[in-house]
């Protein structure tokens, strides 16, 4: 039987973190890091071997772009580093140079596995993977608004004291600030929730502007998109079939069209196998618009 492997492309704090996340859980045989900084990758394969007599079988190295050849998925967290103030987009023209030359790369060695995105700008550096490499849409996957859901559905518990596990909510659009709540479809067991609109307006608030607190307070995010990374992962290597908020280029879908962004979809072994149809309020699609207008525009801006 053919071993499964992950190459986690990009050593840094949500590189290192995803790679270890992947680890505890076992996830595949064979798990490579790859860094411009080899050094790193070096330090971080052997700092992580060291703890294999506590978890058991799988072999992780730090390796070279040559380990793709093989590989079920290509996580590419490379990127320069978002910076105290700086919106998401504000990383674009640096991080897609990085990107197209780090896709280049991969090319010579993978055109069968799955690229899956999480270097911000997320659904743009999405985009620019999937018109570098002229794969497949459905194998070019950005981890998308996944991890701003988690982050919604946990603040809506909070309020709630409910398990954030049995919150049903999703944030789609742009990982960004134009993402958008919503709320016509988020419930807990079907029921609508009892939220007053000055309670829904502190959580999307604080689920849009979390990424800009946690820099704040340490400087990068990395544990929870490590998870997010690590969920999206299994639904793929598990042939889920899972209903996740990735980022996928859009087709007509409440005439949005030519951009990645995140919306429910279906992850099984192919990938993004479909993107599902819900139902939103006209209100909701206005902003989805304003979304995607934005990121047209700057994809534009750089004439990708």
């Amino acid at each position: 039987m053919k071993k499964t492997r992950i190459v986690v492309i990009g050593a840094g704090a949500v590189g290192s973190t995803t790679a270890y996340t992947l680890m505890l859980r076992n996830r595949v045989d064979e798990l490579v890091l790859i860094d411009a900084n080899h050094k790193k990758a070096v330090g971080d394969a052997l700092d992580m071997n060291h703890g294999m007599p506590f978890l058991g079988g799988g072999d992780l190295w730090a390796g070279s772009y040559e380990d793709c050849k093989d590989a079920d998925i290509i996580v590419i967290t490379a990127g320069a580093a978002q910076r105290e103030g700086e919106s998401r987009v504000d990383l674009l023209k640096r991080n897609a140079v990085i990107i197209d030359s780090i896709v280049e790369e991969v090319l010579k060695y993978n055109t069968s596995g799955i690229l899956l995105i999480a270097s911000n700008p997320v659904d743009i550096m999405s985009y620019i993977t999937w018109k570098k490499s002229g794969w497949p849409v459905e194998r070019i996957i950005g981890s998308g608004t996944l991890l701003d859901s988690a982050r919604f559905r946990y603040l809506i518990g909070e309020k709630l004291k409910i398990d954030p596990r049995s919150v049903h909510g999703h944030i789609v659009g742009e990982h960004g600030d134009s993402e958008l709540p919503l709320w016509s479809l988020a419930n807990v067991a079907g029921a609508e929730l009892s939220l007053s609109d000055a309670d829904k307006e502190e959580v999307f608030a604080n689920t849009r502007d979390a990424a800009y607190q946690i820099i704040s307070a340490k400087g990068a995010t990395y544990y929870a998109i490590a998870l997010a990374l690590d969920r999206i992962c299994t639904a793929i290597l598990r042939d889920e079939g899972a209903v996740l908020n990735v980022s996928t280029l859009l087709h007509d879908y409440h005439g949005v069209s030519d951009v990645f962004l995140g919306v429910p979809c279906v992850v099984d072994r192919q990938g993004v196998r479909e993107i599902i149809d819900i139902k939103i309020s006209d209100f909701e699609r206005e902003l989805l618009h304003r979304s995607a207008d934005k990121l047209h525009n700057l994809i534009a801006s750089i004439g990708v």
